[in-house]
């Protein structure tokens, strides 16, 4: 069985996915056809039903819970791995840093903010952290960086290798919003998830989802072997830096989520429903023991 699957050009997918499409690990009777996108294509391809198996923000996955169900291999969760809320303006920076979780004051209503799409968590951890900050611009990740640069918006709100880039254009950070959800839960913070169609068999699901685990576990084993693949989707990125993002988004959470990091989901997704930024869960979210 031939099985479609998204996932982000980033090293830290491309590190995960590697073994899994390329044959490293014994897939049996599957195979995998993948489709490389941004975070927010993919969630609009999740709506659509468009995929077989793919990561999309546990903030997407609210809105395709009744299509897709959880995986508990290939996540993206941890501490100090937010998204960072960045501006040119370093007075701007230290004022914002100072507001969250509390009310704006008059003059930073208005503020224009670029985002890397409406149902990325990275969204929802801004409208936890600045609820009033709702003059926003969707942009494609990469493009965050030079729309703050370019004065196209005056703050950005940053993901993936941005992390580490964004200093060294001169740019300051006001919030890591990260820490502001960490500070504030203790969890390691929920950023994406692998998820698959609830219509396929419930054995192919549990294969699917093992093979991922088998696949992130080659990976920490052989931590090179999938160098010019992932080099070769990652924008041109220093080795260096490349594998700064993998140890930050991949790690015991990407084999298994556990017990802490199921509980982590959970959390998010009450609080979510709390504030009402989500429909109500009508399904359970993960994939069933067997």
């Amino acid at each position: 069985m031939k099985l479609s699957l998204g996932f982000s050009p980033c090293p830290n997918d491309t590190f995960i996915f590697d073994a899994l499409i390329h044959g490293k690990i014994d897939t049996g009777d599957l195979s995998f056809e993948p489709s490389y996108q941004d975070v927010e294509t993919l969630n609009q391809m999740a709506f659509a039903q468009q995929l077989d198996i793919t990561k999309l923000s546990y903030h997407a996955f609210a809105y395709a819970a009744k299509d897709y169900e959880l995986l508990d291999a290939g996540s993206a969760l941890g501490f100090g791995v937010g998204p960072l809320l960045i501006t040119k303006d370093k007075d701007l920076a230290e004022r914002l840093s100072n507001y969250a979780g509390q009310d704006l004051p008059a003059d930073l209503l208005g503020l224009r903010v670029g985002i890397p799409g409406k149902y990325t968590t990275a969204n929802f951890l801004l409208g936890l952290a600045y609820p009033q900050l709702t003059n926003k611009q969707e942009l494609v990740f990469s493009d965050i960086e030079n729309a703050v640069l370019d004065g196209r918006v005056d703050v950005g709100l940053i993901i993936h290798e941005n992390r580490f880039t964004y200093s060294e254009r001169g740019l300051s950070k006001a919030q890591d919003l990260g820490e502001f959800w960490e500070r504030g839960t203790g969890y390691p913070i929920p950023l994406g998830g692998i998820v698959i169609k609830r219509s396929l068999p419930q054995s192919v699901k549990q294969q699917v989802n093992q093979l991922i685990a088998d696949s992130v576990r080659f990976a920490f084993a052989n931590p090179k072997s999938g160098l010019d693949y992932i080099r070769s989707h990652a924008q041109e990125m220093e080795e260096s830096v490349m594998y700064q993002h993998i140890d930050l988004y991949v790690n015991k959470y990407s084999e298994n989520l556990g017990e802490k990091g199921r509980a982590s989901v959970n959390y998010l997704f009450s609080e979510a429903e709390r504030l009402e930024l989500i429909p109500p869960r009508t399904q359970d979210l993960f994939l069933a023991s067997i």
